[in-house]
């Protein structure tokens, strides 16, 4: 397929709609990894739009070959207000953030059992009001979230989607 910003959205779509009136816990990660977990339809799409996306720029992620990311998708009505951001990591820890509205992540492996904070391929949910440094072990990763309003807020001020430490 094609990807571009509008097909990558509406590919979207069925995990939009259901995590934007739903609360961030528990039970929707397990709701998102049994709907739109690895092997379905939706997660692969996912797979070959970020893949499409970084290697033909139309994402445009920035940093470097440790760590790069980007928002994809700004907070608009049709996301019902939710940010899409990329991130690309590979065997770091980033910047220590919050999220003030939660944060709902798809951890796509690029090297086969590479972990997002410790979480395998699939589905991690971020309780509003919760804080973590990203860590990616065991290889390079890629990790699409949704953010509420695009709301995150970085410790340092310095931070960005883009920086990192090891």
């Amino acid at each position: 397929m094609d990807w571009d910003l509008h097909r990558f959205r509406d590919a979207l779509r069925p995990v939009i709609d259901t995590i934007h009136d739903t609360p961030w816990d528990g039970a929707l990660e397990a709701r998102l990894n049994e709907a739109f977990g690895p092997g379905t339809d939706t997660f692969s799409a996912m797979i070959d739009a970020c893949r499409s996306g970084i290697e033909d720029g139309w994402m445009g992620l920035a940093g470097d070959d440790r760590r790069k990311g980007g928002r994809v998708l700004q907070p608009e009505p049709a996301t019902h207000d939710l940010s899409v951001d990329l991130v690309e990591i590979a065997d770091i820890v980033g910047p220590h953030h919050r999220h003030p509205g939660g944060e709902v992540c798809a951890v796509l492996p690029v090297t086969e059992g590479a972990r997002f904070d410790g979480n395998p391929q699939g589905w991690c949910v971020y309780p509003p009001g919760s804080a973590h440094w990203p860590s990616a072990t065991g290889g390079r990763l890629r990790v699409l979230f949704f953010l509420p309003s695009g709301a995150i807020e970085y410790t340092d001020p310095d931070a960005s989607l883009c920086s990192g430490s090891t």
